[in-house]
């Protein structure tokens, strides 16, 4: 049973591919004896011929893999693209440290033990890039002279 003719119709009606054209099984006779683009539009009404869903891209293998990474897998040497700055970028890395060394600055005035004046020095030298840690921070203020107490910070 020829249905060429009438799948090239209906998919031009049904504005889809042909391989997308879906005729039922049961009409096949009564639909290929059908000739004009009238007798297909009928059919369609009817449910005769219907246009297949889009199959799309399947999702199942990110989602397991997706699921895997959460897990902590698939994140090794193999897996990684890109510099580790693209991973962890530069940027993020120097808000941390400064964040931190400005609210332990902070901590260290609000105690009194450092002025206003040594907070705003140290701030400002927090700022450059002086400090590596909060640790090489504190180091520095004792060797200039900031007594500092101990397993504070």
């Amino acid at each position: 049973m020829q249905l060429t003719n009438q799948k090239r119709l209906a998919a031009k009606i049904l504005k889809c591919g042909e391989n997308r054209v879906w005729i039922n099984p049961d009409y096949i006779d009564e639909i290929a004896s059908s000739v004009q683009a009238d007798d297909i539009r009928e059919f369609i009404e009817e449910g005769l011929i219907r246009a297949k869903a889009i199959k799309g891209t399947s999702r199942v293998r990110a989602r397991t893999r997706l699921e895997q990474r959460r897990k902590g897998r698939q994140k090794g040497q193999g897996k990684r693209m890109g510099t580790a700055n693209a991973r962890n970028p530069r940027k993020n890395r120097w808000m941390r440290t400064i964040r931190s060394q400005r609210k332990a600055l902070k901590d260290l005035r609000e105690v009194s033990e450092i002025t206003d004046s040594e907070y705003r020095r140290y701030y400002l030298k927090a700022k450059g890039g002086s400090y590596r840690s909060i640790a090489h921070m504190r180091s520095q203020m004792t060797l200039e002279g900031v007594q500092l107490k101990e397993g504070d910070n």
